[in-house]
């Protein structure tokens, strides 16, 4: 489905950039906006990647590769890049405060028209709402990583959400190729991230705790649910950064001791081992253990 209008996307990192290359490619003009010239300059490059992945795989021309691309601005001025937009999604970091300031930018740049949307993986808009003088258009619009794979994205409103954003906002979904999935009343974290947070933090203590090590946790579950990694896996994927700072988000709220983020974690972070994009997390990267043959079941 080949549509029209633009699209701003806020935060040019990877979920970021993933939803700005999904927009372009059902038709939308993409503004993508970052305070790092260097974030912007990572997001062009994926881009290419993305493009020239769906050619070889046949899913697209290389002429509809060519217009995806030439679809996408990439811009370093908040103004230029919301001003016109129709639709405005976050994508920042996972910070409280981080996103209120965003959201307070936007409120006075975008159109009385546009409705505005954070990408966030766990915080709910009701608590960034107040940072605008319009919270009737603004909601939760949680993307997964891989949104022309993993097509479905997580719809919630704030307290003051109208019906009429909410509907627009499925229908914008529906134009990108993804499934909107309704979450019926406020709930931190969503649907899934809900649930794989329990996973999380349980495979977090079982570590911490000396239970097990994490490469056997991970055996566990691929050998149970036939994924090509594990939990860990997984985490350093998001960044063990990120993943600290949505448990901190569960921790604020409940004051909960056992929902703070494990000495474990704390530790990885503090050496700089994040995960993928530092090269080492649980897992040393580009070759993480768990891809080479007998891993599983411990054979050499």
């Amino acid at each position: 489905m080949v549509t029209s209008g633009l699209v701003c996307v806020v935060g040019s990192g990877f979920l970021g950039t993933q939803i700005g290359v999904t927009c372009a490619r059902h038709g939308y003009a993409v503004n993508m906006y970052d305070i790092s010239e260097e974030a912007l300059a990572s997001s062009s490059e994926a881009v290419e990647n993305y493009v020239d992945e769906w050619v070889e795989d046949g899913d697209i021309t290389v002429a509809e590769g060519q217009s995806v691309k030439r679809r996408i601005s990439y811009v370093e001025g908040l103004e230029e890049a919301a001003s016109d937009a129709d639709v405005v999604i976050e994508a920042v970091v996972e910070r409280l405060d981080v996103k209120r300031d965003v959201f307070r930018r936007l409120n006075e740049v975008c159109r009385r028209d546009a409705f505005i949307a954070t990408n966030s993986s766990s915080i709910r808009v009701s608590k960034i709402e107040d940072a605008t003088s319009s919270p009737h258009r603004v909601l939760n619009m949680h993307f997964y990583g891989s949104p022309w794979r993993r097509r479905i994205v997580e719809l919630m409103r704030g307290t003051s959400t109208s019906d009429e954003v909410m509907e627009k906002a499925r229908g914008f979904c529906s134009s990108i190729g993804v499934y909107p999935l309704m979450v019926l009343r406020e709930s931190t974290g969503f649907i899934f991230n809900r649930v794989w947070r329990a996973v999380k933090k349980e495979c977090l203590r079982v570590v911490d705790q000396g239970v097990a090590s994490f490469e056997d946790v991970d055996r566990a579950w691929i050998s149970l649910y036939g994924t090509e990694t594990g939990p860990f896996g997984m985490m350093d994927r998001v960044g063990l950064d990120v993943v600290r700072d949505i448990e901190m988000v569960y921790y604020e709220e409940s004051g909960d001791p056992s929902d703070a983020p494990p000495d474990l974690l704390l530790r990885k972070i503090e050496r700089g081992e994040l995960g993928v994009k530092t090269g080492q997390g649980f897992y040393s990267y580009p070759y993480p253990s768990y891809a080479e043959p007998g891993w599983l079941y411990g054979e050499d």
